[in-house]
């Protein structure tokens, strides 16, 4: 191929990026004495018009000159955003008739709209622009729901951001019957798409049950995100070769900490158990408080078969009912979890504390735990704050279909059991309090935000909601897991030797400047955010705000993203210098690393040949990008499977002869209707005016509350009411409520008297 049709080939490459004449010679191989060349064609193809320079001396094709690369999200209703790779700050709106042939996730060209040019978005400065090319596939597959109109088939796709229909082949019919029918789930192959005048085509290739099933839904969740279920034969080979139990001669080396008071605290529906607290009163009223963590180190070994797998996986990924472990169930539910009553090997993190509950000396050792007792996160509250032994006794175990361990049952222990549990979780938590009252004054942030635990039922589904708080039992696990992980960091770093940190950069000042702008229009008024002392205090205030869970979520789209990386960076949201993840090696691969780092390091100290970090800085800097990706990966597949699960559990409300009654709170008025947030899960939905019963509601002449007719009561931001489910549409994904008036008297005066 000649020098013009290789430059010309390199420009239109998708992964090209202007570059100037050093990078382009680079890119194609030069040699020295071919750059004369190069810079020859060069300037036939400025001459031409075929070429410009950009940005300087990057070359780049005629008419990419003003545009930019990135990934294009679409919105429900067709729209666009733009995220410009070179350019993190700037965010670009891109109109639905602009997309091109652009999906959801797509790498693309976009070029940027001029400032005087119509269409640009109404009412805002925005930027604007319109898709050029399309320089890679998000996906090539999607999952969706197969209908019929006429005699072609079409598949819905599952994600309502992938906005157009596919036009679909099925394979012929099988001798059971058809390969799939109107109602399934199906997995479509896309064919290419190049016209956007013509249908997004594509092929079924499989079948994954009813539309809606529980099964078809979780089947569809692992499609979309690749998620594997299943482990190579070589791996569950080498699992299976592993002891079923600790081994004797596992224990050589090892401080035996078996007879050490020893719990663990999780939550309801754990499967697996990675770390446990152990207590010792030392003399002079010191504690020490060992950080045990499951040492999966010892059983998955570099180059192996298991190792390459959990490598690749990344993480465990928690759905709604179930889990896609990074290790098979042998290690992840057996050998490795610190379930109660067996012998566990661990890698411990031991915090020596003084009278005053302050860190005095940390030393790391390899352990053999057994743990006392199982706890749910509820059980150790109530051992925290509860006096009465009778109720504490009450407390339910966990459904045996929802966890890896129930452990014992409370009313099966005796009094001295329980009064002895009781003293130690006490003493924990007198400790874990001070470290947190230390944190938060060192200008830690508090970016915890209440979760919904959704239960599934024996036949997978949504069965109950439950509202959990991050309250005192899991703050005292937080503050000995990362004391734990800070401890690792700082000798890693101290010693340098290389390894994995979590780290999470300063936020972006031009982005913390667009969200204050967004607070102002919520009456939310805070200084410069680039001030940790104003991002403290708009904490505080969004604690108590009607919209707050809503800002809160915007607050930290606003920051940047924790990562894994090779080089100690610190910890911007907890205020750490020093910060890793050590102390979940059963669901994460990061934190086996760190162990393997850590336990090369013990070796060293304690003469052993074997001893020495078993990775290089290079290494470790693909590890750590590769392990923010697979996190990613499953954080959106976690999202993915919670918000199909609370269609169907709403879903299911509609069926039930009585309505439950949900609290809920307006968030927002539009001129139909309210949209509304369930105060105990969480959910979004809108309450459309007319179903607002009782009497006639009109918007106010500010559009900023409906107001009764005859009681002139009053619905805006901040008002409660309670509401029944009216409409579940699960694929569009919204939910529509009414407010029932079932006796309007009482219910006016006491709803008039909220506002």
């Amino acid at each position: 191929m000649k020098l013009r049709e290789r430059l010309l080939s390199l420009l239109d490459s998708p992964d090209y990026t202007p570059t100037d004449m050093a990078g382009l010679a680079r890119e194609l191989g030069l040699q020295k004495r071919e750059k004369k060349s190069l810079a020859h064609e060069i300037r036939l193809l400025l001459g031409e018009g075929q070429a410009v320079y950009v940005k300087g001396d990057r070359l780049a094709r005629r008419g990419e000159e003003d545009s930019l690369r990135g990934r294009i999200l679409f919105r429900a209703g067709g729209s666009a955003f733009f995220l410009p790779e070179d350019r993190p700050e700037l965010s670009v709106f891109i109109p639905s008739d602009d997309t091109d042939t652009a999906l959801h996730g797509d790498r693309v060209v976009v070029r940027l709209h001029s400032h005087n040019r119509a269409g640009r978005r109404p009412g805002s400065n925005e930027a604007t622009g319109h898709v050029t090319r399309i320089i890679e596939r998000a996906r090539t597959t999607l999952v969706g729901h197969l209908q019929k109109v006429r005699d072609r088939h079409y598949v819905t796709p599952d994600d309502p951001r992938f906005v157009h229909d596919i036009l679909v082949t099925l394979p012929s019919s099988t001798p059971e019957g058809p390969f799939a029918v109107t109602g399934d789930k199906v997995v479509v192959e896309l064919a290419p798409w190049t016209h956007r005048s013509k249908p997004l085509e594509g092929r079924v290739t499989e079948r994954l049950g009813r539309t809606f099933e529980p099964s078809a839904e979780l089947k569809g969740v692992y499609r979309k995100f690749n998620l594997d279920t299943h482990f190579p034969a070589a791996v569950e080979q080498e699992a299976n070769d592993l002891p079923d139990e600790v081994r004797k001669a596992d224990l050589k080396g090892r401080h035996d900490y078996r007879d050490v008071p020893t719990l663990t605290i999780d939550p309801d529906d754990a499967k697996d158990f990675d770390d446990a607290l152990s207590l010792e009163f030392l003399e002079g009223g010191s504690t020490r408080v060992g950080v045990h963590i499951a040492d999966v180190s010892t059983y998955v070994v570099p180059g192996t078969a298991l190792d390459r797998e959990a490598q690749r996986r990344g993480n465990s990924t928690y759905l709604v009912g179930t889990v896609v472990p990074m290790l098979p169930e042998k290690l992840s539910n057996g050998l490795c979890s610190l379930v109660e009553a067996k012998d566990r090997l661990c890698i411990a993190s031991l915090l020596t504390f003084d009278r005053k509950g302050r860190l005095q000396e940390t030393e790391f050792a390899r352990t053999v735990i057994r743990s006392r007792k199982r706890l749910t996160y509820k059980q150790a509250y109530a051992l925290m704050f509860e006096h009465d032994l009778a109720k504490i006794r009450a407390l339910p175990l966990p459904a045996k279909h929802q966890t890896g361990s129930t452990g014992r049952a409370l009313n099966s222990l005796s009094d001295l059991e329980l009064v002895d549990l009781q003293s130690w979780v006490k003493r924990l938590w007198g400790i874990a309090s001070q470290l947190r009252s230390a944190r938060m004054a060192n200008g830690s942030l508090d970016l915890d935000m209440p979760e919904v635990k959704i239960f599934v039922d024996e036949e997978g589904y949504a069965d109950r909601l439950e509202k959990v708080e991050h309250d005192e039992s899991h703050q005292l696990i937080e503050e000995f897991m990362l004391a734990a992980n800070e401890a690792v960091a700082r000798l890693t770093r101290k010693e340098r030797l290389p390894s994995l940190y979590r780290v999470h950069d300063e936020p972006d000042e031009e982005r913390l400047s667009e969200y204050r702008d967004v607070l102002s229009t919520f009456d939310v008024h805070v200084g410069d955010l680039s001030e940790r002392s104003e991002i403290l205090k708009l904490l505080d205030i969004l604690a108590r705000h009607p919209q707050g869970y809503n800002l809160r979520s915007q607050l930290l789209r606003s920051l940047r993203k924790a990562a894994y990386r090779a080089s100690p960076d610190g910890h911007y949201g907890l205020a750490k210098e020093d910060y890793t993840h050590f102390t979940s090696p059963i669901r994460r691969y990061a934190d086996l690393v760190v162990h393997r780092v850590l336990g090369g390091h013990l070796g060293r100290r304690d003469g052993q040949a074997t001893g020495g970090s078993p990775y290089g800085q290079g290494q470790l800097d693909g590890i750590g990008e590769h392990l923010t990706m697979t996190e990613v990966n499953s954080a959106e597949a976690e999202r993915e499977s919670v918000k199909i699960k609370l269609l169907e559990f709403f879903e299911r409300e509609l069926k039930k002869p009585k309505k439950t009654l949900f609290p809920a709170i307006v968030t927002e008025v539009r001129n139909h209707g309210l949209f509304i947030e369930l105060t105990d899960s969480m959910t979004f939905g809108f309450l459309a005016a007319e179903n607002i019963e009782g009497e006639r509601f009109a918007l106010n002449s500010s559009g900023t509350a409906f107001i009764g007719r005859e009681s002139k009561l009053s619905y805006g931001v901040g008002s409660r009411l309670e509401v029944v489910v009216e409409r579940v549409d699960r694929f569009k994904r919204m939910i529509d409520f009414r407010a029932p008036l079932a006796r309007p008297g009482k219910r006016r005066q006491e709803a008039h008297a909220r506002q």
